[in-house]
């Protein structure tokens, strides 16, 4: 019997069977329904109680951000948004209605379908709640300060790194919009994600964060109240001079954009100078370069287990010792505003 049971939303008769095939090529996933729009969806995922939702967001009747909304406040479970990339920016959308990712619709090739039905597993086993908001970190925790050599309870900073991948545009969102505009410093971001969904990434976070939020160019100086992404095909990394250097990424990199190679940078370039923050992910990507930035005498944050969508980066960080603070994602921009003061570049 098939561990993992799928919902598949889609107008579209070829895109939901296409998904069907995919998913049901491994024995652990059954697709126990299908949905032509959102108001089907929210009917069959009450009837059905699938494991995942597989949701496309532009359907006739009622469309994919309405259904998230209305099954997030009566029957919660891990909804998986699938678009094409016309629709980019609408799909992260998506996010503050209460899905948990978002994968870009494209052809069934092999390496699509092995991605596909790894993410589907890996939702599967997210506990969500209802009426998810950008605006609060799920559970009740309070940060949690780790043993730690004495710091100042204030410091002076130079820039922020963050590591995200699995789960990451919404904690993103949460940290950022809780941001003013006046941050004091620059802030790089490293988040996984799969190049045609990039741009759609940026529109969607700069629309909800009082930060401007924009690609780096390369050799471009950091500047406060921003926040720095990598483009499409590279990874992003820091020098000491307060630039951005972007690398060309290899076709076999396992990570892109690799959160260790910004860390390392930051860790190596600004030293003391350095915030580094690991955010929800599966893997271990980040960890290494979060150690680099505590070893100079940064200081380090990781996302605490409630409210990661996948409590894996956070964890080994913190399993490792390289980590000052374990904090709801909600509380991430207040401990920045708190113990963050500008040291010029």
């Amino acid at each position: 019997m098939a561990d993992v049971r799928v919902l598949i939303v889609d107008d579209s008769p070829l895109v939901r069977d296409m998904l069907a095939d995919i998913l049901m090529s491994d024995s652990g996933i059954s697709v126990v329904g299908m949905a032509k729009n959102g108001l089907e969806a929210i009917s069959l995922t009450q009837s059905l109680k699938p494991d995942v939702v597989a949701m496309d967001i532009t359907m006739p009747v009622m469309d994919g951000l309405e259904a998230i909304e209305k099954i997030m406040s009566t029957t919660p479970v891990p909804i998986l948004v699938i678009s094409d990339l016309d629709h980019s920016k609408i799909a992260f959308s998506a996010l503050s209605k209460g899905a948990l990712e978002v994968y870009q619709k494209a052809s069934a090739s092999e390496a699509m379908a092995k991605e596909l039905i790894a993410k589907v597993k890996l939702l599967a086993k997210v506990k969500v709640i209802r009426h998810i908001s950008p605006n609060n970190g799920r559970g009740s925790g309070r940060s949690v300060k780790l043993p730690e050599p004495p710091k100042a309870s204030s410091q002076s900073f130079q820039v922020v790194a963050i590591a995200s991948s699995t789960g990451g545009p919404r904690a993103l969102a949460q940290i950022f919009s809780s941001l003013n505009e006046a941050f004091p410093v620059p802030i790089v971001v490293a988040q996984h994600m799969n190049d045609g969904f990039v741009q759609g990434l940026v529109d969607w976070l700069n629309g909800v964060s009082p930060i401007k939020v924009k690609f780096a160019a390369d050799g471009e100086l950091l500047r406060a109240g921003c926040a720095y992404f990598a483009p499409a095909g590279t990874h992003i990394t820091v020098n000491a001079k307060g630039r951005v250097i972007l690398q060309a990424r290899a076709a076999d990199d396992l990570f892109h954009p690799s959160c260790n190679q910004l860390l390392v940078s930051v860790g190596k370039a600004f030293g003391a100078y350095g915030v580094g923050i690991i955010l929800t992910g599966m893997g271990d990507d980040g960890v290494e370069g979060i150690r680099c930035i505590r070893e100079q005498g940064g200081y380090t944050i990781a996302q605490d287990e409630a409210s990661s969508v996948v409590y894996g980066m956070p964890r080994v960080a913190i399993e490792q010792g390289v980590v000052d603070w374990v904090s709801p994602i909600g509380e991430i921009a207040g401990l920045l505003k708190q113990r963050i003061r500008p040291k010029p570049i």
